[in-house]
């Protein structure tokens, strides 16, 4: 007897696509609606409506309307659930929008990722954290610095939280935190060849 194919499932058709499954699948104890993901990935309404049902059709995402509202949620139950997050956890995941945003930061040096975070990128299991930790070495303008962490914040969904630390305070013994981060995971985001000029944030 000839046992049937299993169905292709329509994933990362497009950028936007695996946008949409990245936020919903890291964060499958939610619900969101189309309205607040197209805001937060910056696509057409259209086009999440669209790409949102060929994943629903697909059962990797549950869809329920609820008074004007169209819903969306991660199906947990469906058997891909589990892979397919770990793959956009290293693929599309929070290092990505930070690289992303944190791009432009002039007098930077190293961008990494620490914390929670981190460590689950590293393999520790878990539930996924509900926020960033992410440091900053060098001497950027602290207000650009924030911002983009508001920006990311906001293709995210959840708290970008970041630190900045000169490149002596990152090379010298004593501080806290970076004795912290340096014997923990970290994921590394930026890291740039041209030195950033020294002295204390």
């Amino acid at each position: 007897m000839r046992s049937e194919a299993p169905a292709l499932l329509p994933i990362f058709r497009s950028r936007a696509q695996a946008d949409l499954l990245t936020l919903l699948l890291l964060h499958p104890e939610r619900d969101y609606t189309v309205t607040e993901v197209a805001s937060r990935l910056g696509v057409p309404l259209t086009t999440l409506h669209r790409e949102a049902q060929r994943l629903v059709d697909a059962d990797l995402l549950v869809g329920r309307t609820v008074g004007r509202s169209r819903l969306l949620r991660a199906n947990t139950g469906h058997r891909a659930f589990g892979p397919l997050s770990q793959l956009l956890t290293v693929t599309f995941g929070p290092h990505t929008v930070v690289a992303d945003e944190f791009a432009g930061l002039e007098r930077v040096d190293l961008v990494l990722i620490y914390g929670s975070w981190a460590r689950r990128y590293d393999g520790e299991t878990g539930p996924m954290p509900q926020d960033l930790d992410v440091l900053v070495v060098g001497r950027p303008d602290r207000a650009t610095v924030y911002e983009a962490a508001e920006r990311a914040e906001q293709r995210l969904g959840f708290a970008v939280n970041p630190t900045i630390r000169s490149v002596q305070r990152w090379r010298d013994a004593g501080d806290a935190l970076v004795e912290q981060v340096k014997s923990s995971p970290t994921v590394t985001v930026i890291d740039r060849d041209q030195p950033a000029e020294r002295g204390e944030p």
